[in-house]
């Protein structure tokens, strides 16, 4: 089955660090995170150490493309234009309709489907957090009351 990258977040790990990282370990691409597509959420999933178990798919940029796949983790990896992934059906549920989703964001524009991420600063001094959601227009991050 074709998949997508993934793996567990590491202790105190962000999203879009673990992407990029086991996007690394497993296919020697190196890539920079752009956004959170979607999240699936999934109870009594068997590897999840009996917990409820998230798993979060994220856009990513390459900046490498030759690749160089993990053989303890992948048996095969490639690079699948869109067009194709979304046709085989030889993959997972969920990577067919993210490739779905990635295809729409690529023709009609990514602003349709990526959650951005936003760092602000948290009540607690010197401490911030990301915040993940849909592009606010710039004129709605300074709005100070109803104009």
């Amino acid at each position: 089955m074709w998949k997508f990258p993934g793996g567990l977040s590491e202790p105190g790990e962000d999203i879009g660090d673990t992407a990029v990282r086991e996007v690394f370990e497993e296919t020697g691409i190196k890539s920079e995170f752009r956004s959170l597509l979607s999240i699936r959420q999934q109870h009594t999933h068997p590897g999840a150490f009996g917990k409820s178990d998230m798993y979060i798919i994220c856009r990513l940029k390459p900046y490498s493309f030759t690749v160089n796949f993990c053989q303890h983790e992948c048996l095969k990896c490639e690079w699948m234009d869109l067009s194709d992934l979304v046709k085989t059906k030889n993959t997972t549920p969920i990577t067919s309709r993210v490739a779905r989703l990635l295809l729409y964001g690529y023709r009609e524009g990514f602003d349709k489907i990526d959650l951005t991420m936003e760092e602000l600063p948290a009540v607690y001094t010197g401490l911030f957090y990301k915040l993940y959601h849909k592009k606010l227009p710039d004129n709605y991050k300074t709005m100070t009351g109803m104009d």
